[in-house]
């Protein structure tokens, strides 16, 4: 058993979770990926295993929800701790509500129930990458090496999970694969990832955008020409094709390919021959073909944009990869990778980290130009940035495109750090400015006014003036239950209960009840 933990890297995982029925699924799915799984049946009794000996851990999965100490005051208390344990919380909500509310709290990563063996133990093994030497080491490999790997591709989510499987088996052969997506989404990473998994690894990976070539020159460029072949042809060239034998060739933007040239590529992967321009006869080629494309080539067939015989023969191992939009699970990893990029390749030296306002921020954002605009992002917030850490106000151009979203503000986090004193009050002034804020935001945060009557001038039922205020509450203090509990004068339980007599959701509290 020593060797098989040894080879995948084991780690001591706490395992909070109330749920038993959930703590044994969870020890079983990670048990079976080599780690130790230690167990606590709720956040205090978690807590206290971690106050007991600091240095066990690796990483803690931890339930959002459960009695007596819910995720969110496990992380504050763990925060007063001192803590770096990367913690990566359960969730049975989705909603981009939770995850913004998680990613400030500073979880590391978000899984949500039911979560399957593949994702929990993906996050895990994320979780124990953090460690900035090794992330380092590693980028100091890739650079020296050129190469990239499936190791390298960040895959958090189930979508992308299912994308490296599937290309970890495309490259064991050499099947065409096409790979689809939109632009930005990473096509040109998984393609060199499948170069670098098979035996073509050590030979040449040429890459040609077919929509950025002249058409009058893209037969040229990808089989060569002869001398003479053509005015302007004033030596010969061999060809993209030819610069790839042996290898691979990748084709991004297949779907742009000039119809005439369609047919010379298709006697390419048909028989392995290429024409050159001017030349008499073909010469043999031993290319792996990997094409990429952002349009729907079925479509581009019936629209007669596409040969469709030289469809089928391109598509017969298709790997679609999602939009980050739809893999949301992916963006705090990336984001803090091209951050100790970016940051690494400085002249200053100095390493920069991420804040969780800034995590939550950069997740809660759609990310129409994919990852392509997200590092870009980085790049620019890193170059700018005069603080060893990002915060949203590095990111204003996201911020702007995000009317609803709500930028935490000084105040705002002294209050969400107000767990390093349990008794502290907030400062004087923040009631008013928070107050104050929630006004500016518009009329769905400015219902700060409780009315004590009703539409019909009579005084209002107690009960429904209780809920609303516990729903004001709730946003008020933005999730804390702790500080919600104290300043409604109630224990955490009675809360609970309330919450659940009153159908009230706290990861949205301004929802109501189905």
């Amino acid at each position: 058993m020593t060797g098989y933990n040894e080879l995948k890297g084991a780690g001591q995982i706490l395992v909070v979770e109330d749920d038993p029925v959930q703590r044994r699924l969870l020890k079983n799915a990670i048990e079976r990926n080599g780690h130790v799984v230690h167990q606590a049946e709720n956040g205090r009794i978690g807590l206290e295993m971690v106050k007991r000996d600091p240095g066990l851990f690796n990483v803690i999965v931890l339930d959002l929800m459960m009695p007596e100490m819910t995720g969110l005051e496990f992380l504050e208390a763990l925060h007063d701790f001192g803590t770096q344990i990367p913690v990566i919380v359960q969730t049975g909500q989705g909603g981009i509500e939770t995850v913004v509310q998680a990613m400030r709290a500073g979880a590391f990563d978000f899984v949500v129930k039911p979560v399957s063996p593949e994702r929990i133990n993906t996050s895990i093994s994320n979780a124990m990458k953090l460690d900035q030497r090794e992330v380092k080491a590693r980028a100091g490999r890739r650079s020296r090496s050129g190469s990239v790997g499936f190791d390298d591709i960040v895959s958090a989510s189930p979508a992308m999970i299912r994308v490296i499987d599937l290309a970890q088996r495309a490259s064991q052969s050499n099947i065409p694969v096409v790979l689809e997506g939109e632009s930005g989404v990473g096509k040109e990473l998984v393609a060199r990832a499948i170069q670098s998994g098979g035996d073509r690894a050590s030979k040449p990976f040429v890459t040609v955008n077919c929509g950025a070539i002249p058409h009058n020159l893209v037969e040229s460029i990808l089989f060569g020409h002869e001398k003479g072949a053509f005015t302007g042809a004033t030596e010969k060239h061999i060809g993209k094709f030819m610069e790839a034998d042996g290898g691979t060739i990748f084709l991004d933007e297949i779907g742009d390919l000039p119809l005439e040239v369609q047919v010379k590529l298709l006697r390419a992967v048909q028989q392995g021959e290429i024409e050159t321009v001017g030349a008499r006869t073909a010469h043999k080629v031993n290319v792996r073909l990997i094409s990429a494309t952002n349009k729907d080539l079925i479509e581009e067939v019936k629209n007669g944009h596409f040969r469709e015989d030289l469809y089928y023969r391109l598509n017969v191992f298709p790997i679609t990869i999602p939009a980050l939009r739809k893999r949301k699970e992916d963006i705090p990893h990336l984001v803090r990778v091209f951050t100790d990029r970016f940051s690494s390749e400085q002249k200053n030296g100095r390493r920069m980290t991420v804040n969780a306002g800034a995590l939550a921020l950069l997740t809660a954002y759609d990310w129409p130009g994919n990852i392509r605009q997200l590092e870009n992002a980085i790049f620019r917030a890193v170059v700018l940035a005069e603080g060893p850490e990002l915060t949203e106000s590095d990111f204003p151009q996201i911020a702007a495109q995000l009317p609803n979203y709500e930028v935490v503000d000084h105040l705002a986090l002294v209050a969400d750090n107000s767990h390093l004193d349990p008794d502290a009050e907030f400062p004087e002034d923040y009631q008013a400015a928070s107050v104050a804020e929630t006004i500016r935001r518009g009329p769905e945060a400015s219902d700060n006014a409780i009315p004590s009557v009703n539409q019909a001038g009579d005084v209002r039922r107690l009960a429904d003036v209780e809920e609303e205020l516990i729903r004001f509450a709730l946003k008020f203090y933005r999730g804390q239950m702790s500080q919600v509990a104290r300043k409604l004068g109630i224990g955490r339980s009675t809360l609970y209960r309330k919450l659940k007599d009153y159908g009230i959701d706290p990861d949205n509290p301004q929802k109501d009840a189905a």
